[in-house]
């Protein structure tokens, strides 16, 4: 059995997902998602999923091992922030061709890793498989560990090629890359009773800093963030964290509960999305590092800069409510948004006329149920054509997605706003949701949508009558 293949059905296996707990043990090792069709990676395949899991790791270099083509339609697809270093963002692949396919293309990723190293002189090198390199054999965990033993610095093998699956897969695949190669492989110069890790946050348009700030007031430090403006150091010493927080468990459970079997890191599940949640996340770290040792004032301070925060949050937030208090949404989008954004909403009196469960876990839908009321709401999967009905009719005033059906939304002249990756504003935490606040309603009172919803010239009569309700052309 390759080495592949042993993770895909570790991987697969995953005891702490939600889903697998209801499954038997033969039914867990088949696996968690259908078997892929052709066309199936257009929402990304294995690799793309651990690109995304790993590239905001900011100061490695990221080096793709195969076709130019695989480094082009990955690099920088999310606006995922650095505080510093900016090498994450430089594109590196072995671009292989005929040849290489011929006779292998081992030889030319060790120059491509000795090259880089030369140049840019990272604290690591990432190394990603692609389909055509694993379809002919390279060895790259070989490779790896020759380069790392000959130029004296870490070389992770990231082995998540394309056909092994779905995108979420190629998200454990990577996190297991650094539960591999990475964590535990260097200590903290000190170690407080506040440290904690957050997993599965990418630090989204600066996200991962309308939180930090409320962390530092609480003298909370976080040790590492996996993996938003992450340094390959932080991830290497984040073993010695007394707690931890999983903000997107589809993407990194994997990650979480090894840190828990192996270092005895406790973690819980949250948000910072929406005031109620940001708050209900502090209470929890504070309390599970109250657990873990640090002193029971902690608790006090944290509900005193809760009340602080909230207070400061909803004064600003006022102005906004007797505009959107009633206004409908369409959410489409998937996983932890899926929910958190719906309860977000819903704080300010935003009925969510739907929301998309698509990318969403076992767990989540039982949260979105739990918001809502009922399932009648849930959407596994609405096609662009239910979409524009939808929109169309007048049954949401606003539609929240990511960039892949905006074009629904403005079809149907309708406002639309990018709720997933590619966005360029920060809701998480108290100021994300005035943000988020101020952005909806830029949107819905744009005077554009009264101008292009009106009939156009050549739509019109000679008396000025609209003839699109008549029959006209």
């Amino acid at each position: 059995m390759s080495a592949l293949t042993s993770k895909v059905e570790a991987v697969f296996n995953e005891p702490a997902c939600g889903v697998n707990q209801g499954k038997s043990d033969k039914e867990r090792k088949k696996g968690c998602a259908k078997q892929l069709t052709p066309g199936a990676a257009a929402g990304g395949c294995a690799f793309d999923g651990a690109k995304i899991a790993l590239q905001p790791i900011v100061d490695v270099a990221h080096l793709v091992h195969g076709p130019i083509a695989c480094e082009g339609n990955s690099w920088d697809n999310r606006h995922a922030a650095s505080s510093g270093p900016k090498l994450y963002r430089t594109g590196f692949t072995t671009d292989i061709g005929d040849l290489d396919v011929v006779y292998g293309g081992e030889k030319r990723l060790f120059r491509a890793i000795r090259e880089i190293i030369e140049k840019y002189d990272p604290p690591a090198v990432f190394v990603y498989q692609t389909c055509v390199t694993a379809m002919i054999g390279d060895d790259i965990e070989a490779v790896c560990k020759a380069a790392a033993a000959k130029f004296g610095k870490p070389v992770i093998p990231v082995n998540a090629p394309g056909f092994a699956g779905s995108k979420n897969l190629g998200n454990k695949l990577g996190g297991e890359a650094l539960l591999d190669y990475v964590v535990g492989t260097e200590e903290p110069e000190f170690s407080t009773p506040y440290d904690i890790n957050i997993y599965g946050e990418y630090n989204l348009a600066g996200e991962l800093w309308q939180v930090k700030p409320l962390f530092d007031a609480l003298g909370i430090r976080v040790l590492a963030n996996i993996s938003g403006d992450a340094r390959y150091s932080d991830v290497a010493r984040s073993h010695r964290a007394k707690a931890a927080m999983m903000v997107c468990s589809k993407a990194l459970i994997n990650i979480a509960r090894k840190m828990e079997e192996r270092y005895g890191i406790p973690y819980f599940e949250g948000s910072f999305y929406g005031i109620s949640d940001t708050s209900e996340s502090l209470r929890n770290i504070a309390k599970l590092l109250v657990q873990q040792g640090a002193p029971e004032e902690l608790l006090a301070r944290t509900e005193a800069l809760i009340a602080r925060e909230e207070a400061r949050a909803w004064a600003r937030i006022e102005p906004y409510r007797a505009r959107l208090s009633g206004k409908r949404v369409l959410l489409i989008t998937g996983g932890v948004k899926s929910w958190s954004v719906v309860s977000a909403l819903q704080e300010i009196g935003i009925e969510v006329m739907g929301t998309s469960t698509k990318k969403s876990t076992k767990e989540d839908k039982a949260r979105i149920k739990e918001i809502m009321g009922d399932e009648s709401h849930m959407f596994d999967d609405l096609p662009p054509r239910e979409m524009y009905r939808i929109l169309k009719n007048s049954e949401a005033d606003i539609m929240l997605s990511g960039g892949r059906s905006q074009f629904v939304a403005l079809k149907a002249k309708t406002p639309w706003m990018d709720i997933n990756q590619e966005r360029h504003h920060a809701y998480a935490g108290y100021e994300g949701m005035v943000e988020l606040m101020k952005q909806i309603d830029l949107l819905l009172y744009n005077p554009i949508w009264e101008q292009v919803r009106r009939p156009a010239p050549w739509e019109r009569d000679n008396e000025g009558l609209d003839m699109r309700s008549e029959g006209g052309c």
